[in-house]
């Protein structure tokens, strides 16, 4: 996403798979093919629930309506949604609760089959009964996904994470890398002091 940003430059490298994504030769739109993205607030499509799912398969040539059915049903399996929408496929996804927009945001990034799924805060904006379902969510995907989830809570990362990273933001605001290493030490014997401090609600 980051170049189609006027005036960022990159001052970072990013590896997925063992290739620099940002480099000249990478076609950055097949990187976006492997890569799914689940935002801070749920963002359906003015669409259907069904065609939600199915937009992303059709835009990359698929046509044939028995595989689009079977890929919208199991991308919704996958979401934990398919039980409580499959008799309601051609209604607004608008129609839904935040909770399952949300799901219905990551069954629609599940479609593309990406080999990583970013989340940047996915329940910062959800109830606490949706976000436990979020997070539940989380901890079945992550074993068929690489997920990497942004949180400001510190609670919900050590739930739901393997492996923590601690970033802050200099005086230039620009973030660096405090510290990273497997979340249970992370949380009871952190290395860095600002990682403790923060954890610990010193500052933050």
């Amino acid at each position: 996403m980051q170049d189609l940003v006027p005036g960022v430059r990159i001052e970072w490298t990013v590896y997925l798979n063992g290739e620099d994504i940002y480099a000249p030769d990478v076609d950055a739109t097949a990187v976006r093919t492997h890569v799914g993205m689940v935002f801070q607030r749920p963002n359906p499509f003015p669409k259907s629930i069904y065609e939600n799912v199915a937009f992303g398969p059709r835009m990359h040539g698929m046509r044939n309506r028995q595989d689009l059915d079977g890929l919208v049903e199991s991308s919704l399996r996958q979401a934990a949604l398919w039980d409580e929408v499959s008799d309601k496929l051609k209604q607004s996804a608008y129609a839904l609760s935040g909770g399952q927009q949300q799901r219905l945001c990551i069954a629609r990034a599940l479609a593309m089959h990406p080999g990583v799924l970013l989340m940047d805060e996915p329940a910062s904006a959800l109830d606490p009964i949706a976000t436990l379902r979020i997070e539940e969510l989380m901890l079945e995907l992550s074993q068929a996904y690489t997920i990497v989830i942004v949180t400001h809570n510190m609670q919900q990362a050590a739930r739901v994470s393997d492996r923590t990273a601690f970033f802050m933001v200099n005086e230039r605001r620009a973030g660096f890398l405090v510290e990273l290493d497997h979340t249970d030490k992370m949380f009871t014997n952190p290395s860095d002091k600002r990682t403790e401090d923060y954890i610990t609600g010193r500052f933050g």
